[in-house]
């Protein structure tokens, strides 16, 4: 009879080749994976992130520091361990649970290559489906916060939600002969409610003036049981470039010198306070912390600070 057990001695002996099979071929390589969903605890509401769309742009500059020297807006990112040439934008719509509503800020860029929609995507592996979406709050009337209010077929996306906008958001757009807004937002004015800073969407979530990304642009301050969120939707835009920088211009806000009293003023307040925050554009998930830090602000990501 053969004996088949080898002996380290008798494997090293034959230079390891013994150990080579087929079993331990290379692996294939898998590429790169990201989270799709997040869900926190504020109080007694559930808060949950959602992935709509990931975009990679070039020149950050033509974006964030308009106004400025690139090689400062160059220097800024390297300073962050980012890369100089190119940005990234995430989309994230978040959804709200205060127990007895189910309440969607943002529906996205909507359907994509194959008719899909990346936010209903995300709904649906966190747990939620489109039709229990109880009330959509459109903080602005960008295209990437509108585009998902109909599907490829232009059926309302979330067919068992009422609608609410700012007031002064609305009849701007509403007279600017915005096709993609005809399309997405004016079908469903009836079902429209027109708030003002200082209104409820629902008990515990309040609008917040946030002007100048648009003129009507409004953030959401979400309160139970003592916790705080902020929802700043488009007040700032890049983790390092509108934080760190408050005062430099945005190629996307229409009103720069408003656009830039708001970050100041209103990331001043969260950072003043404490709470943490959810940034349509903040990566993903999306939710974190702000330190003042000279004259501008420092981003921390949330990590299991909301767990619990």
């Amino acid at each position: 009879m053969i004996d088949t057990k080898l002996t380290r001695r008798g494997a090293l002996a034959l230079g390891g080749a013994a150990i080579a099979s087929p079993a331990l071929a290379q692996v294939p390589m898998m590429g790169t994976t990201r989270q799709m969903y997040r869900r926190v605890k504020i109080g007694d509401f559930e808060v949950t992130t959602l992935l709509d769309a990931v975009r990679a742009v070039p020149d950050p500059h033509n974006i964030f520091g308009t106004d400025q020297d690139p090689a400062d807006v160059a220097a800024l990112l390297e300073a962050n361990n980012l890369p100089t040439g190119q940005a990234e934008f995430t989309f994230s719509p978040t959804l709200v649970n205060t127990g007895s509503e189910l309440i969607l800020f943002d529906t996205g860029n909507g359907p994509q290559e194959g008719g899909t929609s990346g936010l209903v995507t995300q709904m649906e592996a966190a747990g939620y489906s489109a039709d229990q979406v109880d009330t959509v709050v459109l903080t602005h009337m960008h295209p990437d916060h509108i585009g998902g209010m109909t599907d490829a077929a232009g059926a309302a996306t979330f067919s068992n939600a009422a609608y609410v906008t700012g007031a002064t958001e609305y009849n701007m757009w509403s007279q600017a002969g915005n096709d993609l807004f005809n399309a997405k937002v004016a079908p469903f004015a009836e079902q429209m409610r027109m708030i003002e800073p200082g209104d409820s969407v629902a008990s515990g979530v309040e609008a917040v003036a946030a002007f100048g990304h648009t003129p009507g642009h409004m953030a959401y301050h979400i309160e139970s049981a003592g916790q705080r969120l902020m929802l700043i939707a488009d007040a700032a835009n890049h983790f390092v470039l509108s934080m760190e920088r408050p005062d430099w211009e945005v190629r996307f806000d229409q009103d720069k010198a408003a656009a830039a009293q708001t970050r100041k003023d209103l990331l001043g307040m969260i950072a003043a306070d404490g709470i943490p925050f959810v940034g349509y554009h903040m990566p993903f998930p999306a939710i974190g912390y702000l330190e003042a830090a000279g004259d501008g602000f420092e981003y921390t990501p949330e990590t299991y600070q909301l767990a619990f």
